[in-house]
């Protein structure tokens, strides 16, 4: 991975934008390579493609790029180099780019020790590591232009960790699943995002176990609401089907556990994997992720 060296804010005059996002496309290609799913930023940190559905009506339900439609947020990242080209082309003001945790190989997790807040989270990391007795491995290490740190770490395929702000300890954000990490060589209006040297070269770390603890929360508890599965069950389905590669198993995951959420599970597997099947899974590989989702949401 690409390192940068730490610069200040800057202004983008309009001659040299293009070149920007030519710059943020190479880091994110390299990111790619390494089996980390991107999309294209703009300098706010936010994701640089606007949604197709900014101009639904408020009761349609959510779209996560079931419409096949680029501007889906992180739903959008992928690890196809033609597909993120094509997300950069689509994102010309693009200065940076996202990294989607929670997916496949590395299922990424966050740790993001801000220090805006004005706590030392640092310390509290370390306080939480002696009371919980687990020591934070060497990984990748990514530097923020406050002053904070990006710590990577990588989770088990089979735990969904979700995103929080301050829960673990005050100043201690978690990026896990549906969320993502601004990418090192990054340009945003506060400054530039960089690996901290030594890092770079690194594969991220397997989470210590009682970190994970800390992380996941307890299985949800739900109640099977009997009958058929109706437009429910019939939008997870199509929720799979519109999976590209580097997404596919997570979207099936998310699918699943939203079935079995719902009492739906059972009903809805075989279509779930019938689903996954077209979209490049094998039966073997979705049956596994939808057994793991319904060992998650019903604590089996």
């Amino acid at each position: 991975m690409a390192t940068t060296d730490r610069h200040p804010p800057f202004s983008v005059p309009a001659a040299s934008s293009a070149a920007l996002t030519t710059l943020a496309l190479a880091h994110a290609l390299s990111a790619a390579e390494r089996g980390l799913a991107v999309i294209p930023l703009s300098r706010t940190k936010l994701p640089a493609l606007p949604s197709p559905h900014r101009d639904d009506p408020p009761w349609k339900p959510r779209c996560h790029g079931e419409c096949g439609l680029p501007g889906h947020g992180v739903y959008d990242a992928t690890t196809d180099p033609r597909r993120i080209r094509a997300l950069f082309a689509a994102a010309p003001r693009a200065t940076g780019y996202g990294i989607a945790c929670g997916l496949p190989p590395h299922h990424l997790i966050g740790v993001d020790l801000d220090t805006k807040s004005g706590t030392d989270s640092s310390a509290s990391l370390r306080e939480l590591a002696l009371r919980h007795l687990f020591t934070i491995p060497e990984t990748v290490v990514v530097a923020t232009p406050s002053g904070g740190r990006h710590l990577w770490l990588s989770g088990p395929p089979d735990v969904v960790v979700p995103n929080s702000a301050g829960r673990l300890a005050p100043g201690i954000d978690i990026r896990g699943a549906g969320g993502y990490l601004v990418g090192p060589g990054s340009r945003t209006e506060h400054g530039v995002y960089s690996t901290v040297p030594g890092t770079a070269h690194l594969p991220p770390a397997p989470c210590p176990p009682a970190l994970l603890r800390l992380l996941t929360p307890p299985p949800r508890t739900h109640h099977p609401t009997p009958g058929p599965p109706g437009h429910h069950g019939a939008g997870l389905v199509q929720f799979v089907l519109g999976a590209h590669e580097g997404q596919r198993n997570t979207r099936l995951f998310w699918a699943a556990c939203r079935a079995y959420e719902s009492g739906l599970g059972d009903t809805l597997a075989d279509a779930l994997t019938d689903a996954a099947v077209r979209t490049g899974l094998t039966e073997r590989e979705a049956r596994s992720t939808i057994a793991s989702a319904a060992r998650l949401t019903t604590g089996g």
